[in-house]
């Protein structure tokens, strides 16, 4: 029985672990940078401790200070949450070797599903599409310019242990190919220690629809519907909502039933995403896998009913998942809006500081994750999200209606945010009309003076 988790993480993602914990009785520890003194995680976890500066690699991102930690304070277990080392098979590893549990997948299946060019090779043999692209790994240069050449242009380079838009570059033309690779190489090298490439067929104008997905180690594996992530900025989700209204039945079932397969077919255990593309005729393609709990997870709590965080810990505890598909109902629409610190109208500049005011929205079907109060101030050094509104109701129109009147409630003060982008994003005509794409924000909403001016 796990009695004692080290939330690894911060920010809203940790105070969500820990009100889980809290539930089930499972003691807490938090771990906080000396930026983060004040930061609302380790107040309401059973207790706190300082892991490190205010440098990530030496504090949220120090393996061996962690586990040293976790170890002299007598956890069972650590939750790494989504971003720092939730995909870092090393950690992982560490944790094993250790005798901690890992709340998430063992390293054999991180490395293998974390790994992109590795990712895609499984799931080509398990028969499932993805792009046209490399074998694997780009070798050099050369072999990229000859696998543009085959496949042809544009194509999308990307890192292999990447994620949120860095290292990926799309490429329209010969002539922007190396310069490109280069730049993606030193990105993918500065920001996940591995200088990897691969390279696919890139689609223009795609919808990104993913797939939450469970495995147990009792041969148990569950869908838990799809999010649809179209709404992004610089390949960085703004919002998201479930279920997706883009696809028929048959076309999400046929969805679904190929991210089920991935999981059956590498014997996956724990929470993870099944990311895919889908193009302008409804033809999907699978591009990666998260092997974390997302960011956007509270959409799928919300028609479904079920504590995704719970669902983890349950089957890190070595329990089966407590209920089969047949018995999973999805009831409604929700919407999830990132909150963010930052001015949109200055290239969406981060603007940390002191909160002097705050509001948080309620009602029924309202939710807000934060940890975020007032009297808090945001420091400079991590991502500027402060916090996700979500919204539930029995249809997307009516959701729309409900987040509008959210977003209103919303009283943020002492630093800018997106809140008004978020309000003029929902209620473009493109969204409201559920015909937007990923890029959609950048060729089109930014670009139309008549909604910028309302940002």
């Amino acid at each position: 029985m796990i009695k004692k988790i080290l939330v690894a993480n911060r920010g809203d993602i940790a105070v969500r672990i820990i009100r889980t914990c809290k539930e089930l009785n499972i003691k807490t520890v938090a771990i906080y940078s000396k930026a983060d003194s004040e930061c609302l995680h380790r107040y309401l976890a059973d207790e706190s401790i300082c892991i490190g500066p205010n440098n990530i690699s030496k504090s949220y991102n120090n393996i061996d200070n962690i586990i040293y930690l976790a170890l002299k304070l007598e956890c069972d277990a650590i939750h790494p949450g989504f971003g720092f080392l939730s995909e870092n098979h090393e950690f992982a590893r560490k944790c094993e070797e250790n005798n901690i549990i890992f709340i998430g997948p063992s390293k054999k299946q991180m490395v293998l599903m974390s790994d992109k060019s590795r990712a895609r090779e499984t799931v080509i043999s398990l028969g499932i599409k993805v792009v046209p692209g490399s074998d694997g790994v780009l070798k050099n240069k050369e072999e990229a310019f000859e696998v543009a050449n085959k496949i042809g242009y544009p194509v999308i380079i990307k890192a292999s242990n990447g994620g949120g838009g860095k290292g990926m570059r799309i490429v329209y033309t010969q002539d922007e190919l190396f310069s490109n690779f280069d730049i993606a190489s030193s990105e993918s090298l500065a920001s996940f220690g591995s200088s990897d490439l691969y390279m696919e067929k890139f689609i223009e104008n795609p919808r990104h629809i993913e797939v939450q997905v469970f495995g147990d180690r009792f041969s148990n594996a569950i869908h838990l519907g799809g999010r649809d992530c179209s709404m992004q900025r610089k390949n960085q989700k703004v919002l998201e909502e479930s279920l997706s209204n883009y696809l028929s039945e048959e076309e999400k079932n046929n969805l679904y039933k190929s991210a089920v397969n991935i999981v059956k077919g590498t014997n996956y255990i724990g929470a993870g995403t099944i990311e895919f593309i889908v193009d302008k005729h409804k033809n999907f393609y699978f591009i990666e896998m998260n092997t974390r709990i997302q960011v956007e997870h509270p959409v799928t709590e919300m028609i479904t009913g079920i504590d995704l965080i719970k669902l983890q810990i349950l089957i890190a505890d070595n329990k089966p998942i407590p209920f089969t598909q047949k018995e999973i109902v999805f009831k409604g629409h929700a919407i999830e809006c990132r909150i963010n610190a930052e001015i949109p109208e200055e290239e969406f500049k981060p603007c940390p500081g002191e909160i002097t005011s705050l509001n948080i929205p309620g009602g029924f079907g309202t939710r807000f994750d934060t940890f975020v109060y007032c009297g808090y101030t945001i420091p400079p050094l991590y991502d500027s999200m402060i916090g996700k509104l979500i919204c539930w109701s029995e249809s997307r129109e009516e959701c729309i209606k409900k987040i509008n009147r959210a977003l209103d409630e919303i009283i943020i003060e002492g630093v800018r945010t997106n809140i008004d982008f978020q309000k003029s994003l929902i209620n473009s005509e493109a969204f409201l009309e559920d015909r937007h794409y990923t890029k959609f924000i950048e060729n089109e909403f930014l670009g139309n003076k008549q909604i910028a001016t309302t940002i």
